[in-house]
């Protein structure tokens, strides 16, 4: 019995962040696969034809590096508490008729929350940032999703988590049942992985950087993601290994992140550092490959992405000892304390200076993300949807 999906294209946006990308990869590969009878897209209370149309950019010589970020109605509203409040209120019921006359039909959102449907079924749950470290948000997305989550839930039939961290976190706060939630890796895109010179060259020019020249983190900007720590620890190095490997921090501004970007323009001024705010996807590549070494001592992670993407572009990590970090690093990582900066320096000079661990590092990240796979991913996904029917 071939399946009838529905699936969730919110998060299929411009510039493609964790969950945008999650979505991504999985939709090309549930588009063609044999289990399908057919996809179809549902964003925010819409039915729409190919979101994934937008986001195949071709490469062109010389693109500009930067993407601007799109921000939506609900991206406008996410701040005020009573709006977020009206929001989770009004469009369940809104989702839900519009939705109406699929009952044969599967709907997945890979974004957290399920409209009222008379289908089957299935919600990825990413983290449960809201409930375990609610400072990291604002407290209107914090009100949202402790309104919209545990509603969702009581009508999603199969959860899928992205680390078997979060299955256990949602499994010690009793959210569902051990057999109804299913821990599915993430992985990197193909195009992630080691570049010859001549591959890098282009990006490097574009970028204003050196191959295997400068550290690098990827993310947006944000207090989970722990960007003051690292700047604080970077700061700290031996100035002579600090102007040799200088810091290349890339991604968007997040919330709360005013103090931080002074921060980063006060270690820019002093020559140390490069910010630059969201990556085009075709220079992604040759950045992460680029780089001498990624620093990524994030303080909550569901999956942490950038870990992977790193280590599968031939890139050596330093990441957190917390959260499930340590399990998507499968032991090809150096793990700090990240709420430790003096732990977090000793780090970054000891994977900076260190020829032998480089070498190794960058074997043991190779072997770990060919783990990793969407393929597998897709696969392992369509057993879920397989449950249902």
């Amino acid at each position: 019995m071939k399946l009838d999906l529905i699936l969730g294209a919110d998060a299929l946006r411009p510039p493609l962040t964790g969950i945008g990308r999650y979505t991504y990869e999985l939709a090309k590969r549930l588009d063609q696969h044999e289990a399908m009878a057919r996809v179809r897209y549902f964003s925010m209370g819409q039915w729409v034809a190919d979101p994934l149309a937008a986001l195949a950019v071709p490469a062109e010589a010389g693109a500009s590096a930067a993407v601007p970020e799109v921000k939506t109605l609900r991206d406008r509203l996410s701040s005020n508490r009573t709006a977020v409040r009206v929001f989770a209120a009004l469009t369940p019921a809104l989702f839900g008729w519009r939705l109406r006359g699929n009952k044969g039909a599967i709907y997945h959102s890979p974004n957290y929350i399920v409209p009222p449907f008379s289908g089957k079924t299935v919600s990825t749950v990413h983290d449960l940032s809201h409930l375990l470290h609610p400072e990291f948000h604002p407290q209107a997305r914090v009100d949202y999703l402790r309104l919209a989550l545990n509603a969702s839930l009581e009508r999603t039939d199969q959860v899928i988590t992205v680390s078997e961290t979060v299955r256990q976190e949602m499994l010690s706060h009793g959210l569902m049942s051990a057999d109804r939630i299913h821990a599915i890796h993430l992985a990197a895109d193909s195009v992630y992985r080691p570049h010859s010179p001549a591959m890098l060259a282009p990006a490097m020019q574009a970028l204003g950087l050196q191959a295997r020249q400068y550290s690098l983190f990827v993310g947006t900007v944000e207090p989970r993601k722990n960007v003051a720590r690292l700047i604080q620890a970077y700061r700290q190095l031996p100035p002579a290994l600090r102007q040799a490997y200088p810091l290349v921090v890339a991604g968007g501004k997040g919330w709360n992140s005013e103090a931080i970007h002074e921060e980063l323009a006060r270690a820019q001024a002093e020559g140390w550092l490069h910010y630059v705010s969201f990556i085009d996807q075709r220079w992604l590549p040759a950045l992460y490959a680029g780089a001498r070494l990624m620093a990524y001592p994030s303080l909550y992670e569901g999956f942490g992405l950038p870990i992977v993407e790193a280590m599968a572009s031939g890139t050596p990590v330093l990441t957190s000892n917390t959260s499930c970090m340590p399990e998507v690093a499968g032991g090809a990582a150096y793990l700090v304390n990240p709420r430790d900066v003096d732990d977090i320096r000793h780090g970054l000079e000891h994977c900076l200076s260190d020829e032998g661990w480089q070498v190794n590092a960058q074997a043991k990240g190779l072997a770990r993300a060919a783990q990793l796979s969407w393929d597998r991913c897709a696969s392992e996904t369509i057993a879920v949807y397989k449950k249902l029917v």
